[in-house]
């Protein structure tokens, strides 16, 4: 038997990387259904997974997504994981606007856009797990990332607040936040050999995460194993901090 046997699962940004990891390691453990959204097009084979292509960003979207949600599956969400996140890098001086605002568009607002249909889905049924992905960013900051680090940062502060908020009326419905280090993505291993060398020196362990490790540690806080755990950051770094 699966740790998350017969539960419904949100992910969002699951089409590729850490989020595909995710959706996968949900449905080899036994997920009823698994609902990726991304912008992407999602490329799967499984009978309990059905892909949204939309943007985090597209409120009228995430509204009819949650409609479906209560046509389809009487409004049960028991897991949300807010993935969904891009980078454009800059040092402060040359961060236009423009990649200031669209990070904090999709890596901040974002969040705050899919909880707001989902949470309310799961209080009330009184109960659910909300998994935000940060970043090790978001601790420690890291050059060129205003950005970034900023949206990071305030994943952590969402979920402290949400862990208080979404229990207040006794539902038990749990938020907690996990901060990656650099992982093999697609994304990270796009940069030069001679950048990855340095990052996996810097690091304890000698090396960078695997998306897998990522989805370990969701599946985790998601499951009822984790059924006391709120409002908790979890960085999984390899103990790396700056």
């Amino acid at each position: 038997m699966g740790r998350i046997e017969g539960k419904i699962a949100v992910v969002t940004g699951g089409a590729n990387g850490i989020g595909r990891s995710i959706v996968e390691r949900f449905l080899a453990e036994g997920a009823k259904k698994v609902y990726s959204v991304d912008m992407a097009s999602g490329k799967y084979e499984h009978p309990n997974l059905r892909h949204i292509e939309a943007s985090v960003t597209d409120r009228n979207k995430l509204a009819a997504f949650a409609e479906t949600l209560k046509a389809e599956e009487g409004g049960i969400v028991d897991i949300l994981v807010n993935n969904a996140g891009i980078t454009r890098d800059a040092l402060l001086s040359k961060l236009s606007e423009d990649k200031w605002d669209i990070v904090l568009d999709v890596n901040l607002k974002g969040v705050f856009n899919m909880t707001q249909f989902i949470a309310p889905l799961m209080i009330a049924n009184g109960k659910g797990a909300i998994v935000n992905i940060s970043s090790m960013s978001g601790e420690f900051g890291n050059v060129g990332q205003s950005n970034y680090a900023a949206a990071k940062a305030g994943i952590i502060g969402l979920t402290y607040t949400w862990a208080k908020e979404f229990t207040q009326k006794g539902a038990a419905v749990r938020t907690n936040a996990i901060a990656p280090g650099y992982i093999e993505t697609e994304m990270v291993l796009s940069v030069p050999e001679k950048v990855l060398d340095v990052l996996r020196a810097k690091n304890p362990m000698g090396r960078l995460g695997k998306p897998q490790e990522i989805a370990n540690t969701v599946l985790f806080l998601a499951s009822d194993e984790a059924s006391y755990i709120n409002g908790q950051l979890i960085s999984v770094n390899g103990g790396q901090r700056t």
